[in-house]
C-alpha cells in the first residue's frame, strides 16, 4: 500500500490558501464571507478525504475477501 503523498501536500495547500483568504476577509470586515469561504473550503477537503477512504475500504474489502 503506497502513501499518496500528493493528497497530503494538497489538503495542507487547500488549508494555507483557505487561512490566508479568511485572514484578509476578516480584516476587511467581511466575515460573513470569510466564514462561508472557510466552510467551503472544509466541505471540499471533507470530500477528498471521503474519496480516499473509499479508496482505503475498497483495497481492505478486496485484501480480505481474495478478489
Amino acid at each position: 500500500m503506497n502513501i499518496d503523498v500528493n493528497a497530503i501536500f494538497q489538503i495542507a495547500g487547500i488549508g494555507i490558501i483557505i487561512a490566508m483568504i479568511h485572514t484578509v476577509l476578516k480584516q476587511m470586515g467581511k466575515e460573513d464571507i470569510a466564514h462561508w469561504v472557510t466552510l467551503i473550503g472544509f466541505v471540499v477537503v471533507l470530500f477528498m478525504v471521503i474519496r480516499m477512504l473509499d479508496g482505503l475500504l475498497t483495497e481492505i474489502k478486496s485484501i480480505f475477501l481474495f478478489q
